[in-house]
């Protein structure tokens, strides 16, 4: 079974304690195409393509300029996102033997690199999947990736003999994902919170999960989809009648705010 979670838009990229060896992600090729793309974006353009301020257009302007494909990423990827998922997921507390299985079982997608492993070693940049960046191959990212991901994961899918997508990433990544040309069953799980009777999808929390569910499956080493039902880290349960086949939630009592808790035992 394979893994997929979201990148994340904030990056880490100071220095840790723990040393970790990165590798060459798998479609480094098309990152050099693309970066000869998003080296030449202005600081306007890339304002109004991601929709953010000035300061951080310009930083992402130096980022791309700076961006060399052929030189090796100084961080491995699943320690330089920042953001509830990555929370969710802690890889830096990962052990050897974890990280190792996650190598051959996770992957991020990613609007600059296709399909990273935790620890293949990226530089920082910001490149949303969703965004329409013209490219020779179309206007957007979803057409500049085609159906490149999606043979990749077929590629690492390939030896099992029923093989399975754990989709953990939002829907604008998965959809980088070609579905056409993917040769898996893919099971997407959700993740609500419960309050005066009522479920509803949190966002801040349900990042969280998605990271929390694919530490919980590399540690437990979950290979059988029918064991994807026993995930219950963070308090989190399964709920047999808002689940499908293909589609499972997973549901806990909705947690306070940690001001309202701390304003509650002082």
């Amino acid at each position: 079974m394979l893994i997929l979670l979201s990148p994340a838009k904030n990056m880490n990229f100071d220095e840790t304690e723990r040393a970790l060896a990165v590798t060459t992600p798998a479609l480094i090729d098309e990152t050099r195409i693309l970066s000869t793309t998003t080296r030449g974006l202005s600081t306007s353009k890339i304002k109004t393509l991601m929709k953010i301020s000035s300061d951080l257009a310009r930083l992402n302007r130096d980022r791309f300029r700076a961006f060399d494909a052929d030189q090796p990423g100084t961080k491995p990827a699943a320690l330089a996102f920042a953001g509830e998922v990555y929370r969710g997921l802690d890889a830096g507390t990962l052990s050897d033997d974890d990280l190792a299985y996650a190598q051959n079982h996770l992957r991020i997608l990613s609007g600059m690199y296709g399909a990273l492993r935790p620890l293949d070693g990226i530089h920082p940049y910001r490149l949303e999947m969703g965004r329409k960046l013209h490219t020779r191959r179309g206007e957007s990212l979803y057409d500049f990736w085609g159906d490149k991901i999606a043979g990749h994961l077929n590629e690492l899918l390939s030896y099992e003999s029923d093989p399975v997508v754990l989709n953990l990433a939002s829907n604008e990544y998965f959809k980088s994902v070609d579905r056409k040309t993917l040769k898996a069953r893919v099971i997407t799980a959700s993740f609500k919170e419960e309050k005066d009777g009522q479920t509803r999808m949190l966002m801040v929390f349900a990042k969280k999960a998605r990271g929390m569910m694919a530490r919980w499956a590399l540690e437990n080493r979950i290979s059988d989809p029918a064991d994807l039902v026993k995930f219950d880290a963070g308090g989190y349960a399964y709920d047999e009648a808002g689940s499908t086949e293909t589609d499972l939630l997973f549901t806990r009592p909705q947690p306070a705010a940690p001001g309202a808790k701390a304003k509650a035992e002082a």
